[in-house]
């Protein structure tokens, strides 16, 4: 009896074991085209900046190494589907772990294997620059994925990406751009499709053509024969990009692209899967239910 009450305080204190996630430089040459940082990569989150549901959320900047990170789902639940996930941030940060590592780990609960990808940021704020390396990166992540679907347990026609805010806009800019490579080849991974095979749009930015909310954005305009099914979810008082959304929407069922919108009075901008009391914070639930109305997490392919 004595041996057994020992081991109690030990079983209490024991930290948890830590998931060990791999992580893939996108460029084993480095990335292409001009590097926009002023320092080394790091967190520039301030005492002062806004919580959301009460809590602090990182903002990585000065990226100039991009990568990927593998959330492999765990055996037990594992569906066969992967979602690429693009953090938001303006295309200036990312908010990492509000819009990524949090995402990755409600995935991995519904038996997704989830792809974080950490793209390079600042970019020119100019409209039609801010995607392009985004973009380069956006299409070397998916061709990777893809061409490790086999190793990681995945099937290769149900790979999706996921974006909030401007890692919304970057998906939708994939979504429309994934015929041709924006950059030269550079391995097999670049033989891949690089094409989406569903889209989650959260709170997206930038859909409209200089935010003026008269026409979509002219490098995320969908077309019939290759924009994927989407889902998107906004909330009404997001008042500087609601009205892209809308556009944006109304755009992908002209082209007959299956669709679904989920449109909240309030919930503003920025809240990921955080609870802050709005309805809103109920998407995550919509989506999975979207997921499987799609037959996206029937089997494991």
């Amino acid at each position: 009896m004595k041996s057994c009450l020992a081991l109690i305080p030990f079983l209490f204190t024991m930290p948890a074991l830590a998931v060990e996630h791999q992580t893939i430089d996108l460029w084993p040459g480095g990335a292409p085209g001009p590097a926009n940082t002023k320092g080394q990569e790091r967190d520039i989150t301030e005492p002062s900046d806004r919580l959301v549901a009460g809590r602090p959320l990182m903002h990585l900047t000065d990226v100039s190494v991009p990568n990927l990170t593998v959330y492999l789902a765990p055996t037990a639940k594992a569906t066969g589907a992967a979602v690429v996930v693009f953090p938001g941030g303006g295309y200036r940060i990312l908010a990492y772990d509000l819009e990524g590592t949090e995402i990755c780990d409600w995935l991995n609960g519904i038996g997704i294997t989830a792809v974080l990808v950490k793209y390079r940021v600042p970019q020119p704020q100019d409209a039609a620059t801010r995607f392009k390396e985004p973009l380069q990166d956006a299409q070397r992540a998916v061709g990777i994925v893809r061409h490790h679907a086999k190793e990681w347990g995945i099937d290769g026609a149900r790979i999706g990406v996921l974006g909030f805010s401007a890692g919304g806009h970057l998906c939708a800019v994939l979504s429309n751009h994934s015929e041709e490579r924006t950059y030269e080849r550079v391995d097999e991974s670049d033989a891949e499709n690089c094409r989406p095979d569903f889209v989650v749009l959260v709170y997206p930015a930038y859909l409209s053509e200089e935010n003026k909310g008269t026409q979509v954005a002219p490098e995320a305009r969908p077309s019939a024969n290759r924009t994927p099914p989407t889902f998107i979810v906004q909330a009404q008082d997001d008042k500087s990009y609601i009205d892209g959304t809308l556009l944006y929407y109304r755009a992908v069922t002209d082209a007959q692209i299956p669709a679904e919108l989920h449109v909240y009075p309030a919930g503003g901008h920025g809240y990921g899967l955080r609870a802050t009391g709005d309805p809103v914070s109920g998407w995550p639930r919509l989506v999975e239910a979207w997921l499987q109305d799609r037959k996206l997490l029937n089997g494991k392919g």
